[in-house]
């Protein structure tokens, strides 16, 4: 174990933790991930409250290890989820897109560990005043929804780390051992990883938006939609359809439309790449492989402690 705050919270041997991403990180990633002694996480937001249970349910038939639940503080039906999280006694929560306050204080009285992402040093204080054990503070390199600051990592997070007295998890552009190594000198006490472990053999999501990843090059992301919720995606023809649509000054309705319904199903999970929404970090530009997610885990951990020794 590499003793820290994150570490001692969560009982892991490393600091890495796996993003709950959509369509991407079910039972089988986050089990891979928690094994192999990092922190995975079941991504709830993309899951109807009885599919979250049947994730959650076959992850404790696959591993003993601890986990989490991302779970997105808009869902719609919030209600059940936090009612399944509750009724399965899951560890740890992380919540996003939303307000901490409301669902912290219930989700703490049941001995959960509460973690809140965070795009600014503003929210990242209201999180620790909802009571919030740790906060992610994730840069706008990270794939999917982003904050409207568009701060980046380097700059996010020393600042969070300096506003706040709890654990500090740094998430966006971070795939690989070095880039870990330096969110730590920043000031994080682990790094939260997405956009590798998409690229992993366990993630849910279709192989062909695997393939797309590992062949993508800089400048192949783009934060879009930012007129709704920004998000970064990378460059389809669905984004080319966003792209003219927001240059000739289209109004965030007409936008809502043109996105619709089950974008992000279509295009991760359904493999449709042209018309689906394809949400990834600008870091897929260092992916060059797709692998098994513990040989993931293993490659940052041991690159981070070379590096390391070297400086």
């Amino acid at each position: 174990m590499f003793p820290n705050r994150i570490t001692q919270l969560f009982q892991i041997d490393y600091p890495i933790i796996q993003a709950g991403m959509v369509w991407t990180s079910g039972w089988r990633l986050a089990s891979a991930v928690s094994n192999a002694g990092g922190l995975g996480i079941i991504g709830a937001g993309s899951m109807y409250p009885q599919v979250l249970k049947e994730h959650i349910q076959k992850y404790k038939a696959a591993s003993q290890r601890p986990f989490a639940v991302n779970l997105p503080l808009l869902y719609p039906d919030i209600e059940a989820h936090i009612s399944t999280i509750i009724e399965e006694q899951i560890p740890i929560v992380f919540t996003s897109a939303g307000n901490p306050k409301t669902w912290t204080p219930i989700l703490k009285s049941k001995g959960v560990k509460v973690v809140h992402v965070v795009s600014s040093t503003r929210f990242a204080i209201k999180a620790e005043a909802a009571g919030c054990d740790a906060v992610v503070a994730e840069g706008f390199e990270a794939g999917g929804h982003n904050g409207r600051e568009e701060t980046s990592s380097m700059v996010l997070i020393p600042l969070v780390a300096e506003a706040v007295k709890i654990p500090v998890i740094a998430a966006g552009g971070i795939a690989t051992g070095k880039q870990m190594l330096a969110a730590m000198v920043l000031g994080a006490e682990a790094v939260q990883v997405g956009s590798r472990f998409v690229a992993s053999e366990e993630a849910s999501n279709h192989i062909n938006f695997k393939n797309l990843v590992v062949n993508a090059n800089e400048g192949d992301t783009e934060l879009s939609l930012k007129q709704l919720t920004p998000v970064r995606l990378l460059k389809n023809a669905f984004y080319q359809q966003l792209k003219a649509a927001e240059l000739r000054g289209a109004p965030a309705a007409e936008l809502k439309a043109l996105l619709g319904h089950g974008r992000a199903k279509k295009g991760m999970f359904e493999g449709d790449l042209e018309n689906g929404e394809l949400e990834i970090g600008q870091v897929a530009a260092a992916i060059r492989s797709i692998r098994p997610a513990a040989v993931i885990v293993k490659e940052i951990w041991e690159e981070f402690l070379a590096v390391k020794k070297t400086l």
